[in-house]
């Protein structure tokens, strides 16, 4: 994979989830209208408290090369928010099997899009298998995240919900 889909439908929700249409990514990310469109985030977590991260590769259309949080993804027209979760953990890290804990829904929004993001946690101490949708990924401890925030380092989302749901 070597740049996102801007054709790709996306659900076009309310904020309590209802689907109201479908628009493309690129309507979804292009900072115009900014369609609210429903996300899943999974944060891993091992059995000593790190917190796997990925890095987002350079050709993505949206923070290139930053670090995030593990499993992020679009959830995709007539699926459900659980399959969503299930199908990008499994497609970006190779990961099957986890009990998910939901954490939070929330409106993010940013210059180019908004988002209504649905936060998960897992623990998971199996080896993790990164995709070509990643650039990579690793645990980080606490301290590092902590000395790491506001420089550039990770997506302003990232941050964001970091602080949210663990600060």
């Amino acid at each position: 994979m070597t740049s996102d889909n801007s054709l790709e439908l996306l659900p076009v929700v309310t904020p309590d989830g209802t689907v109201i249409g479908t628009a493309t990514r690129g309507e979804c990310h292009s900072g115009v209208g900014k369609p609210l469109h429903p996300v899943v985030h999974l944060h891993i977590f091992d059995s000593s408290g790190r917190l796997y991260l990925q890095q987002r590769p350079q050709w993505k259309d949206i923070q290139p090369g930053k670090w995030d949080t593990a499993v992020g993804g679009h959830v995709d027209p007539g699926e459900t928010i659980i399959e969503a979760l299930c199908r990008e953990a499994r497609e970006e890290l190779g990961i099957i099997g986890f009990d998910a804990e939901a954490l939070d829904r929330y409106v993010f929004e940013s210059d180019c899009e908004r988002e209504l993001v649905h936060s998960f946690r897992a623990t998971w101490d199996e080896v993790i298998y990164p995709s070509e949708e990643t650039a990579g990924g690793r645990f980080w401890s606490r301290h590092e995240i902590a000395s790491s925030m506001g420089r550039g380092i990770f997506t302003p989302n990232f941050e964001q919900e970091y602080s949210r749901l663990f600060g």
